[in-house]
């Protein structure tokens, strides 16, 4: 009887395939007239599609003469709206034509699921009447994001403490660079508020709020070398990024000495975050393989998300001089059974200035034989070769990375990881060259 299951399960699976099929061409059937009607419009032009119509509850307008000029469009599988309820994350890739530049691949998010942006409009009108439905564009006007008139000069800690990640526990300093570097305006390069528009600011203060990526790429650029995904602009509540490149997990089975340089170049993004020469500590707090895309060309690994970013300014902390602020902050170990699980304490990665956090992330979700994504285990640095097994050292770095048994045993294990990974990528590339 047990010899004939396998066989029962993949008649099973067949039928289930079967079915899958039939399911889809009903549907095309069902959708004939939205299908071909969606290849002939350009949805992207539609005021009401992208959410213009809602602003300044939105995220900016930058973009919106290249939307409704027609310089954006869906590529193929974008265009099918029935597509949209696999794609929970409103994600989409896009095609961006220049008349001197040619034509480029970007990509479009909406910077949440349906769900999420939906209780956004109920929070603005909550805010506003204490009713969950309202006039949204009237409402702005009375929300906090509104009280910020023209006569402040800045917008200060107190103001916007806490509203997100990125300004848990925000400086001064980091809001004049986020007001200067802010991109939905004309004017930028200023940190004073006063300098925005009204609806500006609004804009500005609901990215802020609810969904601040678009703040963080445009404060911490690709351009000076940060390792975060170019921004573009936005339409209403659709923003454009540069398109990267194919996401980590497409990787997960490259050749070895390809897994070994992503995984040094991970190492190198979780350093830089950690100590760079602005004592800006940028927090990574979700790790996971979609997080991370890697370029065609360049095989540059690049942060894809940046929703989930807490910014701690080093300066502030060794000024302010909080409780135990110079000792140093170990990440405590969690092994759950979740994919990308990680533990930490915003507190104390605002109130301590050596912390260890982006480290422990990388290692314990990318690379280690902890890291759990898509019902897979072992990490990118997963059946390593005999003669690096043998050795033993990459696997006591990668635990002592993830789960230290030494006191502050992650720090110097992290950068030993480092140095271990760049000689196995110098040792490759000599092998390659001699070969050649």
């Amino acid at each position: 009887m047990l010899r004939f299951l396998p066989l029962k399960l993949g008649r099973l699976y067949r039928c289930l395939k079967l079915l899958l099929v039939v399911g889809l061409f009903v549907i095309l059937l069902m959708n004939t007239h939205n299908l071909f009607a969606s290849f002939q419009k350009n949805e992207l032009t539609d005021r009401r599609f992208i959410n213009l119509n809602k602003c300044p509850a939105c995220f900016g307008t930058s973009w919106c003469r290249k939307f409704m000029n027609g310089q954006v469009s869906f590529e193929t599988w974008g265009r099918l709206r029935f597509l949209d309820v696999f794609n929970v994350k409103n994600v989409y890739f896009a095609q961006y034509g220049e008349p001197r530049e040619g034509t480029r691949r970007v990509v479009l998010k909406r910077l949440g699921s349906n769900q999420e942006l939906a209780d956004i409009d109920q929070k603005i009108c909550k805010r506003a009447t204490g009713r969950p439905r309202c006039d949204l564009i009237q409402a702005m006007y009375k929300t906090e994001f509104a009280r910020l008139n023209g006569d402040v000069r800045l917008l200060t800690p107190e103001v916007v403490e806490g509203w997100s990640d990125l300004v848990h526990c925000p400086s001064q300093r980091l809001l004049d660079r986020v007001v200067r570097r802010y991109a939905e305006t004309k004017d930028s390069g200023s940190f004073l508020l006063k300098n925005l528009k009204d609806t500006e600011r609004m804009q500005l203060l609901m990215t802020l709020a609810f969904n601040p990526e678009p703040l963080v790429l445009q404060s911490f650029p690709s351009d000076e070398g940060w390792p975060f995904a170019k921004y573009l602009g936005a339409c209403g509540r659709v923003v454009a990024v540069n398109y990267v490149g194919e996401e980590l997990w497409s990787f997960y089975n490259a050749p070895w000495d390809k897994r070994v340089d992503l995984a040094r170049q991970l190492m190198d993004i979780a350093e830089q975050l950690t100590n760079n020469d602005f004592d800006f500590a940028l927090y990574l707090l979700d790790v996971s393989f979609d997080n991370f895309a890697v370029g065609p060309r360049d095989g540059k690994v690049i942060v894809v998300d940046a929703e989930n970013v807490l910014v701690a300014d080093k300066r502030l902390i060794k000024q302010n001089k909080p409780e135990n602020y110079d000792v140093w902050y170990e990440s405590r170990f969690e092994d759950c059974d979740k994919e990308a699980c990680l533990s930490f304490s915003k507190e104390s990665l605002c109130n301590r200035v050596t912390v260890d956090h982006n480290y422990y992330a990388v290692c314990q979700n990318l690379l280690s034989r902890y890291a759990t994504w898509r019902g897979t285990t072992g990490g990118l640095l997963h059946d390593p070769p005999a003669h690096v097994a043998k050795d033993g050292q990459l696997e006591a770095l990668l635990d002592e990375c993830t789960n230290p048994k030494k006191r502050y045993g992650r720090f110097t294990a992290a950068k030993e990881l480092r140095d271990y990974l760049t000689q196995l990528v110098s040792s490759s590339s000599s092998s390659s060259a001699t070969a050649r």
